[in-house]
């Protein structure tokens, strides 16, 4: 019979190394589908990067029609350097899970039945998957930043005080940090439990 204490803890959430779920063949399956997850996700953001670059004319005039207020060639040119670098991030991110997905469905091709199910390697399968989430991290933090140059160059610079500017900065600026913040909880969770 447990006595208090234990009880205590169980109430209180406390996981115990026994508690866990080590990584076998039936949570492999989890670990594709998160994968598959984030390699979709990656793929809208990698549209949204060439749909900021289609939108950016060096020498275009903002919408504040004040030649005062349009965005000089520095800021376009780190406009297109933040997309890049998301670019860049994003591919790396797609790249590691899909390397990841890969080596699970071969490490098991012979059993076409499972073919989700695979003994890999549970360090290496953390560190590729905390490796992909850390590329998806930083390509959105260069695709937010890149974004408030595209706003820039469109409605107007900051500097300038466009309320417009202003107003649609602020709000990226907090949804985007606000979901960066869960997604960040939400993996550093998962890999504490």
């Amino acid at each position: 019979m447990a006595d208090s204490s234990d009880l205590h803890e169980k109430d209180a959430g406390v996981a115990h190394p026994t508690d866990r779920i080590p990584t076998t063949p039936s949570t492999t399956s989890i670990h594709v589908t998160a994968l598959d997850g984030l390699v979709n996700v990656n793929s809208l953001f990698t549209i949204a990067v060439f749909v900021g670059l289609s939108l950016t004319v060096p020498g275009q005039r903002s919408l504040e029609n004040n030649s005062a207020c349009d965005a000089g060639p520095d800021v376009v040119r780190n406009l297109l350097v933040f997309e890049v670098v998301a670019f860049s991030f994003f591919l790396f991110s797609s790249l590691v899970a899909q390397g990841l997905k890969l080596a699970i469905n071969l490490l098991n091709s012979n059993d076409i039945d499972d073919a989700f199910r695979a003994h890999i390697n549970a360090k290496v399968l953390r560190l590729g998957m905390l490796g992909s989430a850390v590329g998806s991290v930083m390509g959105c933090v260069f695709l937010l930043l890149s974004m408030v140059n595209v706003v820039q160059v469109r409605l107007g610079m900051l500097s300038c005080g466009s309320k417009a500017a202003v107003r649609a900065v602020a709000v990226l600026v907090t949804l985007v940090t606000t979901a960066l913040a869960v997604y960040i909880s939400t993996v550093f969770y998962a890999f504490t439990h």
